[in-house]
């Protein structure tokens, strides 16, 4: 069965989003559990987690097809040390959320170089990050993003992912979400040649750790090495793409997310997406 759904907004509260999900008839959702540009956040109060968990039940959807998503200023890969420890601490925080949520998976990005060190080197501080998060928390998945590669970002192919993935402390606790604009970013044809896409994950990472996927289109060429998501379907990829990934055996069950500024249209475009199941 597929799980689709978008990054809803948890404006006044956690709750509303499930509220925001069951709206566009969302069957999955991302959200973030605090201002994703700020550092700093409010404790978590019980009464929202209950009210959160309220609305869940009531919009149907379950806790494994949510992804929270962190902080975009927490930077694993940041060699400076005020800003290394700063993304630690953070990233332990935004762990330690989704666990007293009651939620399964955390996703993040990698990280950036930021021009100070070599992608081994910086591949080696987010694996030093990620075991120093696993230690200090419990439970939850530590869902590793892929990127398209811009700037100075790791993870941009999934001989990078592999690595963070076979030198983590605790593979049961780390997942991959697999982000079709920025794989076509990369490199991989998401477009004309999904099945090897797939392939290749399964045989380089492993297909038991892709744990969901954001399913943007993209307004840039295969390889670019740019990041810029456009709404599903109207973009390079298309409609095919995505009606591909519908009826791919391969990603069922797990959470199929839209990152896309159309939020007006993000129910019909849902709908769209489950008529193409054959």
């Amino acid at each position: 069965m597929k799980y689709v759904g978008a990054h809803v907004s948890i404006s006044g509260g956690i709750y509303n989003a499930p509220k925001n999900a069951k709206k566009i008839g969302a069957k999955a959702f991302g959200m973030f559990t605090k201002n994703q540009r700020r550092w700093n956040a409010k404790p978590l109060e019980c009464k929202d987690i209950e009210k959160f968990h309220e609305e869940l039940k009531n919009s149907g959807i379950m806790t494994d097809k949510i992804l929270v998503h962190d902080s975009y200023l927490i930077n694993l890969a940041n060699p400076e040390k005020e800003q290394r420890n700063k993304s630690i601490k953070a990233f332990i925080d935004e762990i330690n959320r989704v666990k007293k949520i009651g939620l399964k998976y955390l996703n993040f990005h990698p990280g950036s170089t930021v021009g100070k060190v070599e992608d081994g080197k910086g591949l080696d501080l987010i694996v030093e990050a990620m075991n120093i998060a696993l230690k200090k928390t419990e439970d939850v998945v530590l869902v590793i993003e892929n990127t398209a590669g811009q700037g100075n970002d790791l993870g941009y192919t999934f001989e990078h992912i592999k690595y963070l993935i076979k030198n983590s402390s605790n593979e049961n606790r780390v997942g991959v979400c697999l982000d079709t604009a920025h794989a076509y970013g990369a490199g991989y044809d998401v477009k004309n040649n999904l099945d090897k896409t797939l392939i290749e994950f399964d045989e380089i990472i492993g297909i038991e750790f892709l744990k969901g996927m954001h399913i943007n289109d993209t307004k840039v060429e295969l390889g670019s090495r740019k990041d810029r998501h456009e709404n599903v379907g109207r973009g390079k990829l298309g409609w095919k793409t995505f009606k591909n990934i519908m009826n791919d055996s391969r990603l069922e069950n797990i959470p199929l997310i839209m990152e896309t500024s159309n939020k007006d249209e993000w129910a019909q475009d849902i709908k769209k997406l489950y008529d193409f199941v054959k």
